[in-house]
C-alpha cells in the first residue's frame, strides 16, 4: 500500500527519496510527494499520478537539503489529487508529515482543531497530525509527536520533520510497518526494505508502539512514555537483483518464471523424501502439541485465502483433522469457536496484511497457538506468531501474487506431510507425496517451457468481456485463483466456481461469446468434470481446458487445451495454476494494461 521513505545525513536527500519512491512503486499508489528541510525552511513537492509527474515538478523547481521524507499514497480519505498527496504541512508550514494507515478519530480531531482556528487544506485524515504536532510543540519534536500520538486512535506508520527542530526525523509505528536503515553517518526510514537496500543492509524493524528519533549520527527508539527501548539490528539477506526485472518485460513475468527455483527454495532442507516426511523446526510445536491439535483454522485474504482452501483439503485428506478456512477480514467480527487445542495458521505474503494480523491476534487472545506462513523476514506476523514457516520465495514485486502463491501451497504441503506422518500416515504414502513434491520444480519448468502456447490462446480471448473458471475438488481453488489473476491485471470480469455449481446459476451466462476455463487434470473427479464440459459445449461456450494427459473423453469438446505434467491429486493445483498465471499475464499485456501496477490495487494491504 502507501510507501514511506526518509533520509537524514550529509548527502543531498532528494536523490535518496526519489530512488526509494521508485523502488516502492510496485506497492500501488495514486500520488507522491516529498518534503525537504532546505536550511531553515520546509519545502514540499507533490503530484497526483505517477512518480514521473513528481520528477517533472522537481526538475522544474529543484529543492536541496540533507533531511527529507517522501511518500507514495493509496487513497483512503479524499480523492487522489495534489492537495491530498503527502507530505502534509502544519498551518504554519513548520511541520511535515507522511502517514500510512487510518486515523479513526480524525473527524473529531479535525473539528477540535478547527474550533481553535486551524484551517485544513486537504480531505485527508493525516493533516490532523501535522496540526497537532504544531499545537503541542514546545522545543522537542519527539515530545510533540508523542503527545500527538496519545490523542490519536487508529493505525499509523508516521515520519515527521520540522524546521523548528531540524536535525532529526521522528517516526512512529502502530499497525503499519516501518524500519530504520543504518548507514555510515546517515540513517533511513522506510516502510519497505526494498527502498533502502541499495544503501544499507543493516535494519531495525520497529514494533507497534515504537517511536524512533533519527539523526545523522545515530538513532533512539522510545515507547509512548518516551522511555528508551532496545531493538535488535537485522541484516537483509537478499540481493538488489532480486528487486530488478533481470531482462523480463515485467516483474510479474519474471516471478512466474522464477517458480521452479522458488518452489525448490521453499522445500530446501525441509523435505525428507527417504522418510516420507518433512522437517520444520520453525513451527515451534512439539510432538505432544502436534498430537493435541483437534481442529485447525486457516485465515488469510485474497490469493492467500485460495492457498488456504487447498491447504484445508490437504490437511483433512492426509491428517484427518477438521479444518476451517476463514476470511481474515471477517474472522474477528464474529464469535469463532477457538480453544487451546486449536491451531490457527495465518497466511500473508507480506506478513503485514492488516486483517490477517488482526485475526492472528484475536486467535491468540482466545487461546489458540498460531503458525505464520509469510514471505518477508522480520514482518510483524513473523515476529508475533508462535511459530512459522518462511516461504523463502524472495521479494515479490508484481502486485498480482504468483510465486508466493505456489510457495504457500508447498509450505502447506510440507506442514501437512509432517503432521500426517505424526498422526499415522504410512511411510509408503508419505514417500509417494514427498517424491511428488520433489518433482515439482522440474515439472513447473516443463510448463514454462511451453509458455508460447498460452500466449497464442491469450491472443484469441483478449477482447472477451467475461470469463468463467471451473474446477472440482482441490482444483476449485485454482479456478478461483485463475479468475482473480485475470480480473486483477486485465480488468476482465471473471468468476471462479465449483464446476458442478455452474448449473445452479452461471450456466445462464454461457453462449458463444463466453470463454470457460476448466481445470481438468486426470484426477479422482475427472469423469464428473467431463459431464460439466459437455454442458458448456451444448451451450456453445468456448472451452479452454487444463489437462494432464491425452483424454479421449474430451475429444471434440475442447477448443483449446494445455497439458500439465501428472502428479498426485493434492498437488495438481501447483502445476495447474502456472498456465493460468500466464494466461492472465498475456491477456493483460495484449490489452495494454499496466501488469505490475494494476489500477486501484496495492501489494500490501495495511489498512482495514
Amino acid at each position: 500500500m502507501c510507501g514511506i521513505i526518509g533520509y537524514i545525513g550529509s548527502k543531498p536527500a532528494t536523490p535518496f527519496l526519489m530512488e526509494g519512491l521508485r523502488r516502492m512503486e510496485y506497492r500501488g499508489y495514486d500520488s507522491a510527494g516529498i518534503a525537504i528541510l532546505d536550511g531553515a525552511t520546509l519545502v514540499t513537492r507533490r503530484a497526483a499520478g505517477k512518480i514521473a509527474k513528481l520528477e517533472a515538478s522537481l526538475a522544474a523547481a529543484p529543492v536541496a537539503g540533507h533531511v527529507g521524507i517522501g511518500h507514495t499514497r493509496w487513497a483512503t480519505h479524499g480523492p487522489p489529487t495534489e492537495r491530498n498527496a503527502h507530505p502534509h504541512l502544519s498551518a504554519d508550514d513548520t511541520v511535515a508529515v507522511v502517514h500510512n494507515g487510518i486515523i479513526e478519530n480524525a473527524n473529531a480531531l479535525r473539528t477540535a482543531l478547527q474550533d481553535t482556528g486551524y484551517v485544513f487544506r486537504s480531505d485527508t485524515d493525516t493533516e490532523v497530525v501535522a496540526h497537532l504536532v504544531q499545537e503541542l510543540f514546545d522545543g522537542s519534536l519527539e515530545e510533540a509527536v508523542i503527545m500527538a500520538l496519545r490523542k490519536i486512535e487508529g493505525t499509523y506508520g508516521l515520519a515527521v520533520v520540522s524546521s523548528r527542530d531540524p536535525g532529526k526525523i521522528v517516526v512512529a509505528r502502530k499497525g503499519s510497518p516501518l524500519l530504520i536503515g543504518i548507514g555510515e553517518h546517515e540513517h533511513f526510514v522506510a516502510s519497505d526494505a526494498s527502498a533502502i537496500l541499495a544503501h544499507t543492509r543493516q535494519v531495525v524493524y520497529l514494533d507497534d508502539g515504537d517511536v524512533a528519533v533519527l539523526e545523522a549520527d545515530g538513532y533512539r527508539v522510545l515507547d509512548i512514555d518516551a522511555l528508551p527501548l532496545t531493538r535488535k539490528v537485522d541484516k537483509i539477506d537478499w540481493e538488489l537483483g532480486a528487486i530488478e526485472r533481470g531482462g523480463f518485460a515485467h516483474f510479474m513475468l519474471k516471478e512466474i518464471f522464477e517458480q521452479p527455483q522458488t518452489v525448490e527454495n521453499t522445500m530446501r532442507g525441509r523435505l525428507i523424501v527417504e522418510d516420507g516426511t518433512s522437517k520444520l523446526g520453525g513451527i515451534n510445536l512439539t510432538h505432544d502439541q502436534l498430537m493435541a491439535i483437534d481442529n485447525i483454522i486457516i485465515t488469510a485474504c485474497g490469493t492467500s485465502w485460495h492457498s488456504a482452501l487447498i491447504g484445508e483439503m490437504m490437511i483433512e485428506e492426509l491428517c484427518r483433522i477438521p479444518v476451517e478456512v476463514e476470511y481474515a477480514s471477517e474472522f474477528r467480527y464474529r464469535n469463532p469457536i477457538v480453544t487451546d487445542r486449536t491451531l490457527c495458521i495465518v497466511i500473508s505474503q507480506s506478513g503485514e496484511t492488516a486483517d490477517t494480523l488482526a485475526a492472528m491476534r484475536e486467535a491468540k487472545r482466545r487461546g489458540a497457538r498460531t503458525l505464520g506462513l509469510v514471505n518477508v523476514v522480520g514482518s510483524t506476523i513473523a515476529r508475533e506468531d508462535d511459530g512459522g514457516i518462511y516461504l523463502h520465495a524472495g521479494p515479490e514485486i508484481g502486485v498480482a501474487s504468483t510465486k508466493a502463491f505456489t510457495s504457500q501451497v508447498v509450505a502447506l504441503a510440507l506442514f501437512t506431510l509432517k503432521l500426517a506422518r505424526k498422526r499415522g500416515l504410512s511411510v509408503t504414502r508419505g514417500m509417494e507425496f514427498a517424491q511428488a513434491l520433489a518433482a515439482l520444480p522440474a515439472q513447473i519448468q516443463q510448463v514454462l517451457d511451453r509458455a508460447e502456447q498460452v500466449e497464442h490462446i491469450a491472443a484469441e480471448f483478449k477482447r472477451a468481456p467475461n470469463f468463467l473458471y471451473l474446477g472440482r475438488g482441490v482444483n476449485f481453488p485454482v479456478a478461483l485463483e485463475g479468475a482473480l489473476k485475470l480480473k486483477e491485471i486485465s480488468y476482465i470480469h471473471a468468476e471462479g466456481y465449483p464446476a458442478a455449481e455452474m448449473k445452479h446459476g452461471p450456466i445462464a451466462l454461457i453462449d458463444e461469446m463466453m470463454p470457460v476455463v476448466f481445470v481438468a487434470p486426470h484426477d479422482a473427479v475427472f469423469d464428473k468434470v467431463v459431464s460439466n464440459v459437455q454442458e458448456v459445449k451444448a451451450r456453445k461456450g468456448n472451452i479452454i481446458a487444463i489437462t494432464s494427459r491425452d483424454e479421449p473423453a474430451l475429444q471434440g469438446l475442447v477448443d483449446y487445451e494445455f497439458r500439465i505434467p501428472e502428479t498426485v491429486d493434492l498437488l495438481t493445483p501447483i502445476l495447474a495454476s502456472v498456465p493460468l498465471q500466464l494466461l492472465a499475464y498475456y491477456i493483460a499485456v495484449q490489452r495494454g494494461a499496466n501488469v505490475d501496477q494494476p489500477r486501484n490495487l496495492a501489494k500490501s494491504v495495511t489498512v482495514e
